[in-house]
């Protein structure tokens, strides 16, 4: 019964930045050495609109870009999902979130981003949701996923020398890494 819980994939639904793609997310995460790309079963969507604009990726990768509510990142989406359901303004028919992997991510409300009104109270109390962050040191919200940590009880947290990226993954990260899975793996 344990091993078939190590050995039990963790589905992720996994949401791109402003005006990239899920193709993009894609190749950026599939960098991640295999061993763990092999305890994910990792799942891409598009942003349902159009980019409006120009995209930072342009010239990098190949469009079509997309946007989240033609405003937000996907990390900013994702790090408010789980108080948008404990305060049940939000994707109340499905299972609550059980975890969160956030890179580059940053909160509505923070200094650079206003709060849209269902996410108002997503931050009113701590996030117990078990949570994994990514954060850049060059990265152009890093303040703001710094910040981030502060609604969240435990973060766990990967630090790289990069910006703005999903960045290849050193002894230490992949080490941190695993042992969220395996907290999220123990979990009911």
């Amino acid at each position: 019964m344990e091993n078939e819980k190590q050995n039990k994939k963790l589905k992720i639904l996994c949401l791109h930045g402003f005006r990239t793609s899920g193709a993009i997310l894609q190749k950026e995460v599939e960098k991640w050495p295999q061993p763990l790309l092999q305890k994910l079963d990792l799942v891409f969507m598009d942003g349902p609109y159009p980019a409006q604009g120009k995209s930072g990726v342009d010239g990098i990768f190949e469009p079509p870009f997309y946007e989240w509510f033609q405003a937000d990142e996907g990390a900013m989406l994702a790090a408010t999902i789980p108080g948008m359901q404990r305060e049940g303004v939000a994707l109340t028919k499905v299972p609550k979130v059980k975890f969160l992997i956030i890179a580059s991510g940053a909160k509505f409300g923070s200094s650079k981003f206003g709060i849209p009104k269902l996410a108002s109270a997503s931050f009113s109390t701590p996030i117990t949701t078990p949570s994994l962050h990514i954060i850049g040191e060059t990265d152009i919200v890093k303040e703001e996923g710094i910040g981030l940590l502060e609604s969240f009880v435990d973060p766990l947290i990967i630090h790289h020398p990069n910006g703005h990226t999903i960045p290849m993954l050193d002894d230490k990260s992949l080490e941190i890494f695993y042992n969220f899975i395996a907290k999220i793996q123990d979990l009911p």
